[in-house]
């Protein structure tokens, strides 16, 4: 059976019980891999004084997941009123948080600055809707024409994030007017990237602008931040993993060089959420039935209700059938049960024969797996468990019940009569 990573070796042993006491689905993440690649990042990046990973909480809003983060010393990067309130549950407040949200409501803004968050401003219009102007105030930079094309994101000049080129030393003179004290700059320009020379260009842009904003305004700017778009490799045995290392050397030159110019220099900040959880979560599920079509399908009881990637971008998951190594291989689409065609994990993949009841693994579904669920067709979303660092696994959160999908319909009526009626 081919293993990705030791948390499947970990895994694999146990699952058959772990099924029988929970049943399927469910989403399970790895307590160990987690903490290990935290670590891992913090000391790959100590040669930059105040450097601070922010999660990216839309990738894992799990309460256990973003504890493990927390603990590991890293902020939180959020972009709604939710999230921002999975942060209070879990103590965090402050500039631990950095606020990037986008076509901003001034409830959102009300609530990040009772919190004390970072506000990341999207737009320059935003300058004269935030409540209280904060002393600290970062903006998002959209590069416009560019190579940063990217699939997911797209081409910056039809993305709607960030100020433009001719809008962003206006933003900082404004906000300084406003009587901010302490700048910062934030420009995420890809998902999913493996190349590190990508997320390098973005910093360098970065301190560009840093740069010429001082010259300018003569503002030192506090910190960068390089967003997310860290990516991992999908694909079993294809590929190359993100070189982390590598990106922090030839960051820290670029950084040295700034600092001898202009003799000051930023603090490096980034995002990442994917490469921070995603091979550290899978999607167990069961085999339900065998279809035979204009071609073979391999019904499982998850849908994408529970893992939309694979229908939303086209996206690969690598699959994996518990004690399926032996078996004849055949060519299958494995597929959920919603009223929708795009509802599978893989089309036309080679994978072990499998027959009702046999446990199957989509891997790398600990970012944007959970997270990106809904409840079409009724569907309701499975449940969160965790492989902790002592072997033991823990539900961490309950699959959602008919009740809980009825539940928005008890409510005290409330009826109007239009004046104009």
């Amino acid at each position: 059976m081919p293993i990705k990573t030791d948390f499947a070796a970990r895994l694999y042993p146990v699952l058959p019980e772990i099924v029988k006491a929970f049943g399927t689905p469910f989403h399970i993440y790895d307590e160990k891999g987690i903490i290990k690649n935290g670590e891992n990042l913090k000391a790959i990046f100590a040669a930059f004084p105040g450097f601070q990973e922010y999660f990216a909480v839309k990738a894992c809003p799990n309460l256990t997941i973003l504890s493990i983060m927390r603990d590991l010393g890293f902020g939180f990067d959020c972009s709604s009123l939710a999230e921002l309130e999975l942060c209070r549950i879990i103590e965090v407040k402050g500039e631990q948080i950095m606020f990037t949200s986008n076509n901003t409501s001034l409830a959102e803004f009300k609530a990040a600055a009772e919190m004390g968050c970072i506000l990341n401003l999207d737009d320059i219009t935003m300058i004269e809707k935030v409540p209280v102007f904060p002393e600290l105030i970062c903006f998002r930079y959209n590069p416009g024409v560019s190579k940063f094309d990217n699939e997911f994101i797209g081409r910056p000049v039809e993305a709607k994030y960030g100020l433009r080129d001719d809008q962003i030393v206006e933003a900082y003179r404004l906000a300084k007017e406003k009587g901010a004290k302490r700048f910062g700059i934030h420009c995420m320009v890809s998902s999913n990237v493996l190349d590190y020379k990508h997320i390098l260009r973005n910093a360098k842009n970065l301190l560009v602008l840093a740069g010429e904003i001082n010259v300018e305004l003569g503002i030192n700017l506090e910190f960068i931040n390089i967003g997310g778009g860290i990516g991992i490799p999908y694909h079993q045995g294809r590929g190359y993993p993100f070189n982390l290392t590598s990106l922090a050397a030839e960051a820290n030159e670029l950084f040295a060089s700034f600092e001898k110019k202009f003799n000051f220099v930023p603090k490096l900040f980034m995002e990442s959420g994917r490469y921070m959880t995603g091979p550290y979560g899978v999607l167990v599920t069961s085999v339900i039935n065998h279809m035979s079509k204009y071609r073979e399908y391999v019904g499982v009881d998850a849908c994408m209700s529970a893992l939309m990637r694979p229908a939303l971008y086209d996206a690969y998951h690598y699959i994996t059938v518990l004690n399926g190594e032996d078996r004849e291989i055949e060519t299958v689409d494995v597929v959920g049960s919603l009223c929708e065609n795009n509802d599978k994990f893989a089309i036309q993949r080679e994978l072990p024969k499998m027959v009702e009841g046999d446990i199957v693994i989509i891997h790398d579904t600990g970012a944007h797996g959970y997270a990106m669920g809904f409840n079409y067709n009724g569907r309701l979303r499975p449940q969160e468990l965790i492989l902790t660092e002592s072997g033991n696994v823990q539900l961490i959160r309950r699959a959602e019940t008919l009740a809980d999908y009825t539940k928005t319909f008890n409510f005290m009526t409330r009826i109007i009569k239009p004046k104009s009626s």
